[in-house]
């Protein structure tokens, strides 16, 4: 090849390569959100955080409800389908929070069955709060879907468990909610497709962006990842949500101003209880601190009704500067 042949054989690669990378990073370089804003639904995740106590589980959702949140959110498991049998009969990796002297009696221990969690939905709508939970594995989800809860969760370490995900889409007729967390984007786009091929994405499916960790520095939350979803997914799923595992509040704010419709964070009563999720969990008075941020970011977020607001005329007429 001649120089000059050299040359646009350079050109050209060079310019493939930008190309690509301006779609690696799109969405960076402006907002997605359209400011549509909503209502704030938040999520007080239970999960396992009852450590097997029926009275502390509906504590916890009394305080949950005391605190705002609209929604608790449990788990279900079959422990034996999920995990393999080495793991199932290998100790707790952190045997000061195990329940068990396996890790499979560990979870079993935490585990609440189909009788129970009706017990939890019943308690829940008898309180006025959603109840819903995560399912972990195809026989959680079957069992679930029974009695109908408003929306079914699929946790981060699942979402590539498509005989589930098929349950989910074509069994149960409520909303899914999906988190990404170590997930890539081509299996982002799996899942989207999965659910599009019988139209049920864009009625049904609800993203959250998420980093899976326990508990995440701020440094990784990487909340532009919202708007990557909503200018990847806004017309192609349900809702985009965020679903945290930071420490504090601040940022829940911040990801709701970038356009997440739900906020999900774990919860629990005391932090120093024994458990995995404790630590990475809000108090109730965490959680009422930030159903009060987030309402109040909400009544806030929207134009001024006028240039000169009937607040400001009191003291435009007092102090504006008149010569």
């Amino acid at each position: 090849m001649n120089t000059l042949g050299k040359m646009i054989s350079f050109g050209i690669a060079i310019n493939t390569v930008e190309n690509k990378f301006k779609l690696n990073k799109i969405g960076e370089n402006k907002m997605a959100f359209q400011f549509d804003y909503q209502a704030p639904k938040v999520i007080a995740e239970i999960g396992c955080n009852h450590m097997g106590q029926m009275n502390i589980a509906k504590e916890l959702i009394d305080l949950a409800k005391q605190a705002g949140a609209g929604y608790v959110k449990f788990q279900k498991r079959n422990n034996k389908e999920l995990l393999t049998e080495e793991q199932y009969n290998a100790p707790h990796p952190v045997p000061e929070n195990s329940y068990g002297d396996t890790y499979g009696a560990h979870r079993e221990y935490l585990e609440f069955n189909v009788e129970q969690n009706k017990e939890l939905k019943e308690y829940c709508d008898s309180v006025g709060i959603v109840y819903s939970t995560s399912v972990w594995d195809v026989t959680s989800a079957k069992e679930m879907i029974t009695f109908e809860p408003e929306f079914l969760k699929v946790p981060s370490a699942c979402n590539n468990n498509f005989d589930m995900l098929k349950v989910l889409r074509d069994e149960f007729k409520g909303q899914v909610q999906l988190s990404i967390g170590m997930t890539t984007k081509e299996e982002v786009e799996e899942i989207v497709s999965f659910f599009e091929e019988t139209d049920q994405a864009k009625s049904r499916l609800l993203i959250y962006s998420c980093t899976s960790g326990y508990p995440v520095p701020a440094k990784n939350v990487a909340l532009l990842e919202i708007n990557w979803l909503y200018e990847n997914y806004e017309s192609r799923v349900n809702e985009i949500g965020f679903s945290g595992h930071h420490l504090g509040t601040n940022l829940d704010v911040s990801a709701f101003t970038l356009g997440a419709r739900w906020i999900e964070r774990h919860f629990t009563k005391d932090k120093t209880w024994k458990g995995t999720d404790h630590g990475a969990s809000l108090e109730p008075d965490e959680l009422k601190v930030l159903v009060d941020a987030l309402n109040e970011t909400f009544e806030a977020l929207h134009f001024k009704d006028s240039d000169i607001l009937p607040i400001e005329q009191v003291q435009r007429d007092k102090l504006k500067n008149r010569k």
